[in-house]
Order: structure tokens, then sequence, then C-alpha cells
């Protein structure tokens, strides 16, 4: 394993940590690698279980999770083709940080609509006077 001369800063744009962040940062991600930390998974049973995704957005994300270590892709040599995806030791260290993530994400959303509806009435009040 090659390691960075420097201490990582993640808020340093050269350091290799925000390539790393932007991996894990984004929703499909989150939501595959939760789902996948429940068990390993097929690819349709993923489409099923996380609604709103596409095949072009699943392939892409499944993609780069395994092509970054945190995803294990599993074919199996039968017709039709049978494709298993399941965490790599790597990715399930992420399971707890993802984890509370959703969890606040579920907790919180309703304050989160809240505070946009009162943004949205703060804007129109001073738009109109």
């Amino acid at each position: 394993m090659v390691r960075a001369s420097h201490e990582p800063n993640v808020f340093d744009d050269r350091c290799a940590s925000q390539e790393v962040l932007d991996l894990i940062a984004n929703k499909w991600a989150v939501l595959i690698m939760h789902r996948l930390g429940r068990e390993t998974k097929r690819y349709r049973d993923l489409t099923r279980e996380i609604r709103g995704v596409s095949q072009k957005m699943l392939t892409q994300t499944l993609r780069g999770l395994e092509h970054n270590g945190l995803v294990a892709r599993t074919v199996y040599p039968v017709v039709p083709p049978h494709t298993e995806y399941a965490l790599t030791p790597l990715g399930r260290t992420l399971l707890g940080p993802l984890k509370a993530l959703c969890e606040w994400a579920e907790r919180h959303m309703d304050d989160v609509h809240a505070a946009r509806a009162g943004g949205r009435a703060k804007r129109a009040a001073s738009a109109r006077g």
C-alpha cells in the first residue's frame, strides 16, 4: 500500500482523501453499500430494493465501488448469468458511518423540509417588500 508523504487532510484539494470522499459522498453509493451491509445481493434485488435508481446509475455506481475495493462482484458461469455483489472487508468499515448517515436523514427529513419552506417564505416576503 502506498502512503502519502504528508498527513492526510480532507480539506486539502491535493490530498487523495478528497477522491475517497467523492466516492462515498454520493446518494446511490450510500444506499447501495448500506443495503449490501445486510447481505449479498443480486443486481435485480438492488434495483427492486433501491427505488428510483436507474439501471445506468446502479451499474456505474457498482463499478466504481468495485474498482475502489469497496464491493466485490462474483459472476457464476450459469445460464442465465448469475451475478452477486457483496461488501469487501474495506467496504464493511463504512457500515457504521453510513448507517448513522441514513438514520440521521430519516430522523431529520421533516426538519429539513420545514427549513426549506421557511426559507422560501422569507424570500417571497422580501421580494414583495
